[in-house]
């Protein structure tokens, strides 16, 4: 478990599962403990017994099991109210406080905005708190998630608002796949000095076993391929004449098979 501070709260983030991360935030002001797309209750429950707190909340930010199955465990051991999308009330289990896409709300001391997030499932969505990001499976470090229920257009518009956040915001994201992003980054933009660096400096950071995870807007902007397509002159040199759209479609396409 690694913890991260902001001003007014504290970010846990527990390994699990094979590539997971779940995510315990801390409210500095307050007793109330978020609990962000927990995949197993039991690393929620161990970790928070260690840290001496007591779960109150569970954010979703879409339906699928390795972000949910913990749900259950969590409610019958804590009472946790479960915040999802309502457009996704039938998918999430336990579901007991729903919002639109694009509402806010306050827990404690803590104001969170909700975004719509379509594009890996319908019904995503990802949740900010002052300067963290918590994306679920939208933005990886260095990639995206992949296509399950969405349109690459609607992907499109989603990375397009993520991107529009403070370049400092903090990308806490749901899987740990930097690395092989980022080989798959350096085959259509190896020619990035940034992501250069970016390479060798994750790839030490994954060597001590330690998470590329936070990540910040800004270094995806400038590293990530699934963002690179904001870029006038990237689309220019990748393929000229084509739409940001059709640029980011077809790096998106070549990911899924690469």
């Amino acid at each position: 478990m690694w913890t991260y501070q902001h001003s007014d709260f504290l970010v846990h983030q527990i390994p699990a599962l094979e590539n997971n991360y779940i995510y315990v935030v801390a409210d500095k002001h307050s007793d109330n403990v978020l609990v962000i797309d927990p995949a197993l209750a039991e690393l929620v429950r161990d970790a928070c017994k260690q840290l001496n707190i007591t779960p109150s909340h569970i954010l979703n930010t879409h339906h699928h099991w390795d972000h949910t199955d913990g749900n259950a465990q969590l409610v019958a051991w804590y009472g946790c109210e479960v915040v999802g999308n309502a457009a996704d009330t039938k998918r999430i289990p336990h579901i007991s406080k729903t919002i639109h896409a694009g509402e806010s709300f306050d827990i404690g001391s803590l104001h969170i905005q909700s975004l719509d997030a379509t594009g890996h499932t319908i019904g995503h969505i990802v949740y900010v708190i002052d300067d963290a990001l918590f994306c679920g499976d939208t933005l990886f470090g260095a990639g995206c998630g992949r296509l399950f229920e969405g349109s690459f257009a609607q992907m499109w518009t989603t990375l397009q608002s993520l991107a529009a956040l403070d370049e400092q915001t903090k990308i806490y994201c749901a899987h740990e796949y930097t690395l092989a992003n980022l080989s798959f980054a350096n085959s259509v933009d190896g020619n990035n000095p940034e992501l250069q660096a970016r390479i060798i400096k994750d790839t030490q950071t994954r060597n001590m076993k330690l998470p590329t995870i936070p990540s910040s807007i800004g270094l995806e902007k400038h590293t990530n391929p699934m963002l690179r397509a904001l870029d006038d002159d990237f689309c220019s040199a990748y393929n000229p004449g084509k739409t940001p759209l059709e640029v980011f479609t077809d790096i998106r396409s070549k990911r899924n098979v690469w």
